[in-house]
């Protein structure tokens, strides 16, 4: 079955700065049909140009020519009439004037053979090098329905949307973005998922950065895709020069960016996601509550384009970023939300004195090492941080020997407790055979340990227990209920297993001393393991976690994706199937979604009732901030999606 992805919320958009010959709109028409062939190949349902690109941004005084007029609305005609059959919307700037004597800057959008519509620019700039009100007024109050023998009959308004498949947008031009009331916002309220603006904006010395800046927190602000179009160097260039830049941005976050200078013309093609805008404002309480205008009329709808495949590619670890530099911010800011959360938490309990479980593995090393940066927030001695290892059954000689390097790289102080005894004696009392390895087994030493944790740091006058379970395990419920469930505070609560790995390597590197480093690296190594079982002779660990529950990239792949973006499990597979089509099989995919769907839903009464910690992203799962759902309610529709979806050949 062949997919296509406009039924998961995509719209491929592109926009260009082609070549201008000034004051010619019949060639500039010829150019841009040419564009709208390429972009209809490409499977572009929407084509976005520039300001005034069927005359140039820069004719001047000749806009008041009226042959000029004449002819920029027969190259206008000529596009509308190639846009026959496309199913693709085409917007383009070009002058308009009006029947009552006023000249207009307008977007034109046409679509099917016919202008559907033309957005006057509202804000028109008279200020340093602008000077457009000598040709154009505003259209900020006009609403005229037109009856053009050359054009047809559409509506010249600023207040319009333009429906294109399940989305709509609006338009804003140049100035209309810059200004202290933007049009736009008025548009995003109205329903318009999309902003698409229409500019001739020149290049000046860091004019560039900051028009990108501009894009992309507009996009955040309107939560909208936004596509930028302006002039390129083919303007003239009597006073200034245009770059022909071209940008994308989507929910705050840059998709695409063209080069600019480029002589020939420039060109950048997206795939929004507007099923995730939709989610994003829906769970956007403020904008889903902020006071609407008046209804906006609505221009007859464009099908737009098939899609068959995706050209939008999604990251492997969604929570880590790519770019070293930002990875780099973005660790120390983790890092001190954490410690801070701690320091603040022992202020509040009266308290210099923490307490933590070790046991040689990466969830319970990043737990210390914030222990550490807490303790010299507070300027407290080290000798506050009460360390306990408590070997069991199936604690492994290799992770014992980490603990002991990783206190003695930190002048930590270390208590052993050995819970050998202890589990004998509690499965003795419950009558159970002690060589049967089941969840009692496991659970009674997750339990023994949690009890000496908290016994312990009553002895201390109050001590906290710093939890140490981080947000994987919490989506999957991998954790014993009241056990390791449970701390006085739990300092990794919304840090994925992904992240983790990365904070501990970057801590290594970045604030270890050479000692410390050595035994972070010796963490890292360390296989993912409960430890909850004995091992069989020959083995180094019996568990490896991800072999039973499965890799935890791919459940931090479909954990940001279900509840940061609000994807159903088919377009989560379809994602997750190109990302990692180098190391997952679709057959793999689809049995790890399955078990992250289970789980996620089974073990909500876990989280329900969690132990406070500190958000550091966009994903929690407290159940006092971003996620509530009933601990009863049902996964079956969404296990019946998931069984389809190899069937269903997606």
């Amino acid at each position: 079955m062949s997919i296509d992805y406009r039924d998961h919320g995509y719209v491929r958009c592109t926009a260009r700065a082609p070549r201008v010959a000034l004051a010619d709109p019949m060639e500039n028409g010829r150019s841009i049909v040419e564009a709208i062939d390429d972009a209809a190949r490409d499977h572009s349902s929407i084509l976005l140009l520039p300001e005034l690109a069927i005359t140039g941004y820069t004719c001047e005084d000749l806009f008041f020519d009226r042959g000029l007029l004449d002819l920029a609305r027969q190259a206008i005609g000529a596009i509308a009439v190639a846009t026959r059959g496309l199913d693709m919307a085409v917007v383009v700037g070009a002058p308009y004037a009006s029947p009552d004597g006023r000249l207009f800057n307008c977007a034109f959008v046409c679509s099917d053979g016919h202008v559907v519509g033309a957005v006057p620019k509202t804000h028109v700039p008279n200020y340093g090098e602008y000077y457009e009100r000598r040709w154009f007024a505003s259209g900020e109050d006009v609403d005229i329905q037109m009856n053009d023998d050359v054009l047809g009959q559409f509506r010249l308004s600023a207040r319009q949307l333009f429906p294109v498949g399940s989305t709509s947008f609006g338009l804003e031009i140049c100035e209309d973005l810059w200004a202290p009331r933007q049009p736009g916002v008025e548009h995003a309220l109205a329903g318009a998922e999309l902003i698409l603006n229409l500019s001739a904006s020149n290049e000046l010395v860091a004019k560039a950065e900051y028009r990108l800046e501009l894009v992309r927190m507009t996009s955040a602000q309107r939560i909208c895709g936004y596509l930028y179009a302006s002039s390129g160097p083919s303007e003239s260039t009597k006073d200034l020069v245009f770059g022909g830049h071209l940008i994308a941005a989507e929910n705050g976050a840059i998709l695409a960016e063209s080069e600019r200078f480029a002589l020939g013309g420039s060109r950048i093609s997206v795939d929004f996601d507007c099923e995730r805008i939709r989610h994003d404002r829906m769970q956007h309480a403020t904008f889903a509550s902020t006071r609407r205008g008046a209804t906006y009329p609505m221009s007859a709808k464009t099908s737009g384009r098939s899609l068959p495949e995706l050209r939008r590619r999604y990251p492997k670890h969604p929570f880590v970023p790519d770019d070293e530099d930002e990875f780099d911010a973005r660790a120390r800011e983790i890092l001190a939300i954490q410690s801070t959360g701690l320091a603040r938490r022992m202020q509040a309990a009266r308290t210099e004195s923490l307490v933590i479980g070790l046991s040689g593995g990466l969830d319970s090393t990043l737990a210390f090492l914030v222990c550490l940066d807490a303790l010299d927030l507070m300027e407290l001695d080290r000798k506050q941080l009460h360390a306990l290892t408590m070997p069991g059954p199936g604690t492994s000689p290799h992770t014992r020997a980490t603990v002991d390097a990783l206190v003695g790289a930190t002048k930590v102080a270390l208590r052993e407790v050995d819970i050998n005894a202890a589990v004998d004696q509690h499965l003795e009392d419950l009558g159970h055979d002690p060589d049967l390895h089941d969840v009692v087994f496991e659970n009674v030493q997750a339990r023994e340990r949690t009890q000496l944790l908290f016994n312990f740091a009553n002895q201390l006058d109050g001590a906290i227990v710093v939890g140490t379970g981080d947000l994987s395990e919490l989506a999957l419920g991998w954790c014993t209920y009241n056990a390791d469930h449970m701390a006085n505070y739990n300092v990794n609560a919304s840090v994925p297993k992904t992240m983790m790995t990365y904070l501990v390597r970057w801590y290594g590197r970045h604030r270890a001393s050479k000692g410390l480093a050595t035994v972070l690296e010796r963490v890292l190594a360390t296989p993912i393991s409960p430890e909850l079982v004995p091992r069989k002779a020959g083995e180094d660990v019996a568990q490896h976690t991800e072999d039973i529950i499965g890799p935890y990239e791919l459940h931090d792949f479909f954990l940001f994706n279900f509840i940061r973006n609000g994807f159903r499990p088919r377009k989560i597979f379809l994602l997750a199937k190109e990302t990692f089509a180098d190391s997952h099989s679709p057959e793999i995919i689809q049995r790890w979604l399955r078990v992250f769907c289970e789980r996620f839903f089974s073990q909500q009464f876990k989280r329900t009732t969690l132990p406070p910690g500190p958000k550091v992203g966009t994903v929690s799962l407290s159940p006092r901030g971003d996620w509530r759902m009933p601990d009863e309610a049902s996964v079956n529709a969404l296990l019946r999606e998931v069984d389809a979806l190899l069937d269903a050949g997606s």
